[in-house]
């Protein structure tokens, strides 16, 4: 396996794990409670990923980390939760599958990666092959739940082009970016979720697993291959492997929950995975892998390995 092969197939780990996020939630958590959901999922990963790199921002990152944060995090989780809630597994992950469109149009504008025919067909035939997953029988779609799935989309695709264009320090490594981040998400929901949801639930032993799941192997290993990818491939490439997640989400929903899957979606099934294939070959713009995209430190190359003083991976 060549190395971009093996970048590719580390980075495609964390959208196939968000594709349970919506059986998790449905089947595992209290109802109703979106911004706790988030919060759950954002909070306790970060704080365990600082304590883990023992490094905190300096100077501009910061605010850079609150931004990205937010987009990545604190707007993105609760929007996504708040779809899943409202919508079935399947109809909540299709509206994610417009998030390479936004991504290669942000990429032009921010990063100089030129879309190409094959970017930009591979991004409208992933879209449209997870769109025909869902067309089936009893699938509802809530109108409040449709828009929180696209402003999810937005957020968390203008979260991969910044993520991309800033980079992250010399000698830090993505796996301390991800607990800023995590951390910064989780502390904007925070007040949030109090203010509008009140106290947390009471939670039970089920409660407790969902969520340590959510915490640990979808959320803080999941996020460290995902920014991970974004160093070390284009964003349009990085992005392109998000249909993974409706399509997994797809697949759960069929072993797990009993959710039919017939002729028509197993057709967009394989449409969305080969347009995923074939976005990861499709030839932009270059943009150095590990090197700064803004003026602050630009074209120095980081260490892959690093992540916080004293520790490595």
């Amino acid at each position: 396996m060549s190395r971009k092969a093996a970048v590719i197939a580390l980075t495609a780990l964390a959208p196939v794990s968000w594709g349970s996020t919506y059986a998790v939630t449905t089947e595992f958590l209290p109802p109703d409670r979106p911004l706790f959901t988030g919060l759950m999922r954002a909070l306790p990963a970060g704080l365990a990923l600082l304590a883990l790199t023992r490094t905190l921002p300096r100077g501009a990152w910061w605010w850079k980390s609150a931004v990205l944060g937010a987009l990545n995090i604190g707007a993105f989780f609760p929007l996504l939760f708040l779809a899943a809630y409202r919508l079935p597994g399947g109809v909540a992950a299709v509206v994610g599958a417009v998030g390479p469109l936004f991504v290669v149009g942000l990429a032009a504008l921010l990063l100089g990666e030129r879309p190409t025919v094959r970017s930009l067909l591979a991004a409208v035939a992933a879209a449209f092959g997870v769109s025909l997953v869902v067309l089936k029988a009893g699938a509802a779609f809530d109108l409040i739940g449709v828009l929180a799935g696209l402003a999810s989309a937005v957020s968390m695709s203008a979260g991969t082009v910044l993520t991309k264009r800033w980079g992250r320090p010399e000698g830090v490594g993505p796996l301390a970016l991800t607990g800023w981040q995590l951390s910064a998400g989780g502390l904007l929901i925070a007040p949030v979720a109090f203010l509008v949801e009140g106290a947390p639930p009471v939670l039970d032993a089920r409660d407790l697993a969902g969520y340590a799941y959510l915490a640990l192997a979808n959320t803080a290993v999941a996020y460290w291959l995902w920014f991970r990818g974004i160093e070390r491939l284009t964003a349009t490439a990085v992005t392109l492997l998000g249909p993974l997640s409706p399509l997994t989400a797809a697949v759960v929903g069929w072993v797990a929950l009993g959710q039919a899957l017939g002729p028509v979606q197993l057709i967009g099934m394989v449409i969305a995975f080969g347009a995923t294939l074939a976005g990861q070959w499709a030839r932009p713009r270059p943009v150095t892998p590990g090197t700064f995209s803004s003026t602050e430190g630009k074209g120095q190359e980081l260490s892959m390995d690093a992540i916080g003083p004293g520790v490595r991976r």
